[in-house]
Parts: C-alpha cells; structure tokens; sequence
C-alpha cells in the first residue's frame, strides 16, 4: 500500500502526492469560446477534493481551428487566462498538481465545427483535410508553445504534449498519414521533428522547474510499435521531459501486431530505459487491484478514466480498501452528476455503450 499512497517527485523537482492522476477526457461541457465553464471547474476540482495527486484537463486547443469537439476547453487565446487561472488556483488548494494537456486535432477537427477544411500534415482524402504549408507547421509549433507560456501564466505547475491517438502530432509522426518531402516528413526523424521542437521550445520559454509531459499511443491511426518506442526512447535521452505518457487502451493486453507479441504491449515501454523520466499508462485501469498490478510493473503513477468519472474520490478509495471496485455499470444519470459531472458530459458519456442507464 505504501507504493500508492508514496510521494514521485519529477526532474522539475515538482512533487506528486500519491500515485494516481486523473486522465485527460473528452467531456464536451466548456463554453464553445473555449472558456471554462463551471461544469467544467466542478468536475475538475472535486476530483483534486477527492485525492488525486495529479489533476489533469481534458484535451485544450491550442489553435481556434484545431478544435476537436463541441464545447472543449481552449488555451489558444489570452482570454483564456483567466478560467484556467482559477482552475489551476483550486486544484492546487487541495494539494494535487495541476496540468493542462495541450491539443491540435488536425484531420479529426469537424468542418462543421471549425468552419472550414481542417489541417493536415498531408492532404487526407477521408478527412476532407488539406495539406499544412509550412509557414502553417512553424505557426502550429509557436501555437503549441504559446498555451504552454500561457498555461504557465495561468498557474500551472505544468502540460502535457498530446502526440496521441490520431491528433495532429501523431498524424506527423504516422508514415501512412504525413506524406511530406519537407523536413517534416520522410524519415521517422523528419516526422518526429516537430514534436521535438515543440518540446524544446517549452522548456526553454516556461524553465526548468515547470513539469513537461508527452503522451503517446502505440497502436492504431498509422502508429508503429517500434517507432513509438524509438520516439519515447529519444524523449528520454534529450532529458527535456519529466513524464512519459502512454495510452494503451488496455494496459493489459498483447499487442495487435502479430510481429510484436512476444512480450506484453505494458512491457515494450517498461522495459525501456527510462533514466529519471517517469512513466504513467492509461486504458483499463479500473479497479484496486489493477492499481497495483500496473505499479508493481515498474510504472510510475496511473492514470485513471473510467473510475475518475464514476469516483471522484477513487484513490481514497484504493488506499483505504486494495480490493476497491467501481460501482457497476450502468450507472444513473443522477448518480453522474452527483460525482460532478456536468448535463453535457453526461450526455457524451451515453456515447459509451452500457455506461448510462436508459
């Protein structure tokens, strides 16, 4: 039980109380301006209330046509500043760090949404998505280090990079996707390079005691196992980041590839040499016990999604019973909004087969 309850302290040398953070998740309840509504504030801080040691937010925009659904919470612009300064204020009053994931969804921005061809690193025919100039990847690259100067503004102790799940920087990373003969594309080096700059320039504009994240998923939207792993790699050597962040869907399963399934999808990346940057996994985290199966497998801290949203208060939950299981599903749309979810979020959780009660 020690290993949960256990302060991590990351190279920034900011300090995590305990071993649980709250995912990143989609939640579709801020202002269509991207500012933070109440909702959103509510259901960010009771989970600080409820014993997270890491509060994170869901996706935040960092350019108006990066967009990636109704009512997500943005970080594009200095009018921002303001909604994120007082989350950022009461999730630190309750002790727990506060972090904003910055996003781009590129391709999967909705025209509807955004009011024109959404971007990409190539033009993508399923997508209806443009190819990006490159004046518009060096602009993207400043917009991703703007929110993060903003972030940092706002009170943060810091952001996470999302490089995950098919949005903008894994459509560059992707070789089906990007398709650039630019420096931008090609070879894995080319196509990783914006992520690199983007993690080079936060840490140089926002300074060496501010916690800077990467998330990545392995599998699915064009990602290749070993390239992942060989980008996770490089991001800890250059020792520009804190914590690595993998989304694996199912941290309990093999790998799809059929080439890779010696060895657990989980273990590809504990088994890399991770030096001081710590790791966290999110997907199928759902109960005590799976807590400390994942951390007894070297990892540093869990994300929690699933359980976030049914227990605001699930690492006190854990620490206090190791066998603690979330309540069964389908859940009320009463018993969600009494765990601080807002009337929007609860209808995108319908989304989620089985999980809200007719």
């Amino acid at each position: 039980m020690n290993d949960l309850q256990s302060p991590l302290t990351f190279a920034c040398g900011k300090t995590m109380k305990n071993r649980f953070s709250v995912a990143p998740m989609t939640n579709t309840q801020s202002h269509e301006d991207g500012t933070l509504s109440d909702d959103e504030f509510n259901w960010l801080t009771m989970r600080a209330k409820g014993g997270f040691g890491l509060v994170m937010t869901c996706a935040s925009h960092v350019s108006e046509i990066g967009k990636g659904f109704p009512g997500q919470l943005g970080i594009f612009s200095d009018k921002h500043i303001e909604g994120h300064t007082r989350l950022a204020s009461k999730i630190k009053e309750y002790g727990s760090l506060a972090v904003i994931q910055l996003h781009h969804a590129g391709m999967r921005s909705p025209k509807e949404l955004i009011g024109e061809a959404p971007v990409c690193p190539s033009e993508n025919e399923k997508f209806d998505a443009r190819s990006m100039s490159l004046e518009e990847v060096h602009q993207l690259k400043d917009d991703f280090v703007n929110a993060a100067i903003r972030s940092k503004q706002a009170g943060y102790d810091g952001v996470e990079i999302h490089g995950a799940h098919g949005y903008i920087l894994a459509q560059f990373l992707s070789a089906e996707i990007n398709h650039r003969s630019d420096e931008y594309g090609g070879s894995l080096e080319n196509r990783a390079r914006l992520l690199f700059q983007i993690v080079d320039e936060v840490r140089e504009k926002c300074g060496a005691d501010f916690l800077l994240g990467v998330r990545l998923s392995p599998e699915r939207f064009g990602m290749d196992l070993i390239e992942v792993k060989e980008v996770s790699q490089r991001l800890v050597n250059e020792g520009k980041i804190d914590f690595l962040d993998i989304s694996l869907w199912d941290v309990f399963k093999d790998p799809e590839d059929e080439a890779y399934q010696e060895q657990s999808l989980l273990s590809h990346f504990t088994d890399l040499d991770l030096k001081n940057v710590r790791l966290t996994v999110a997907g199928k985290i759902n109960k005590g016990e799976d807590v400390q199966k994942v951390l007894d497998s070297k990892v540093d801290f869990v994300s929690i999604g699933h359980s976030a949203i049914l227990h605001h208060d699930f690492p006190k939950r854990v620490i206090e019973d190791q066998t603690f299981e979330p309540a069964s599903l389908p859940v009320s749309a009463e018993y969600l909004k009494s765990e601080g979810l807002g009337e929007a979020f609860v209808t995108y959780m319908r989304r989620w087969d089985g999980f809200v009660k007719d």
